[in-house]
């Protein structure tokens, strides 16, 4: 069986469950009956199950694991006690380092809502199949933005997505770093999360997050999904190690910010204001990648603000620009040369994700 045809098929057949043979024997060139075997093969091995007629037939990947978890919220609730007793058991055959990966985030998501969730129960849950490892925690509490939002005295819910993005946020020091969310998402290939009225993803193929307004619902809670593919080589220590560029101290010391979660309703970024929002705790970091994917133009006193005045009052935190359009660097050098601020990123920065 052709590796090849076989990943195509498993990887397409969500989005495509109707057409899959039609594609699959455009993409490789092969006859359909050439295709059908391999569904079969694949059927046979439990990994895609088929449904209906030859002429309506649909396919879709088959869950060999799908199990679900309620849990009351009480002093006894230890994270790492529901990680070893239910979910381990589950995922024990996978490799190492994704089982590494899923112990970490599933432990620092659940410890959240144990914490700060304000919930007197949650849900989780596991679901594998051929091409993914899904972890989801859902809890009933007051919602992850909303509580951000009030601990902080922020103005809306997207500013608080905004400081989580940056890591190093938390309500109870003594307690958290603030670190869990920032790195958990950054492990998985999908990480989400919904709570209303936002929701927000990072895929870390591409590197890139998004994010949506749902509007007001009854749903209350925050719902977290993490996806990681079973053949990942991502590590842990991969992630820790491309955010601490002091590799005497291995700190949390750099961070990635993605631009467009400071737009509010997709407006350009202009104002003072609104770089000082962005700003905010930057000065816990010795390094800062500002990512501007999906941001065409900034202007001038917004760039000022952050590559002129924020740099020469704070000269410990470099700032760096990445994936910027011509007309973006072109005022960030502007407002550099004022002041002769031009440094180079730094040499990880591919290596960073």
């Amino acid at each position: 069986m052709n590796d090849k045809v076989r990943d195509y098929i498993l990887n397409q057949v969500t989005e495509h469950p109707t057409d899959i043979t039609a594609i699959a024997t455009k993409e490789f060139n092969v006859s359909r009956q050439t295709i059908v075997h391999y569904l079969n093969q694949l059927s046979d091995e439990g990994l895609v199950v088929g449904k209906g007629n030859t002429k309506a037939r649909r396919y879709e990947l088959k869950n060999f694991v799908k199990k679900e978890f309620y849990q009351k919220v009480d002093k006894s609730v230890e994270e790492d006690v529901l990680w070893r007793e239910k979910i381990l058991p589950l995922m024990d055959d996978l490799k190492p380092n994704v089982i590494d990966i899923c112990q970490y985030g599933f432990t620092e998501i659940v410890r959240n809502v144990l914490d700060h969730s304000e919930s007197k129960s949650f849900l989780y849950s596991i679901t594998r199949n051929a091409i993914c490892v899904e972890l989801d925690v859902f809890d009933h509490g007051i919602g992850i933005f909303n509580k951000i939002q009030r601990d902080f005295n922020l103005n809306d819910p997207r500013h608080a997505l905004l400081e989580l993005a940056k890591g190093k946020l938390t309500s109870d020091p003594k307690g958290h770093t603030g670190e869990g969310i920032f790195f958990t998402s950054r492990m998985f290939d999908d990480f989400t999360i919904y709570s209303r009225p936002l929701f927000y993803s990072r895929e870390s193929k591409d590197n890139s997050d998004w994010l949506l307004e749902t509007g007001e619902s009854d749903r209350k809670g925050t719902l977290v999904t993490m996806i990681i593919p079973p053949n990942s080589s991502r590590t842990t220590q991969s992630i820790f190690d491309a955010f601490s560029p002091d590799k005497e101290t291995y700190g949390f010391s750099r961070t990635h910010v993605p631009i467009e979660l400071a737009r509010y309703d997709r407006e350009q970024l202009v104002s003072r204001s609104q770089a000082r929002r962005l700003l905010a705790r930057f000065d816990r970091f010795s390094e800062v990648l500002l990512d501007f994917r999906d941001v065409n133009t900034i202007g001038q006193a917004f760039a000022d603000e952050i590559f002129r005045v924020y740099q020469l009052e704070h000269p410990a935190t470099q700032i760096f620009a990445i994936n910027t359009t011509n007309e973006v660097e072109k005022m960030i050098q502007r407002a550099q040369n004022r002041n002769e601020l031009k440094p180079d990123a730094p040499n990880e920065q591919k290596q960073l994700f």
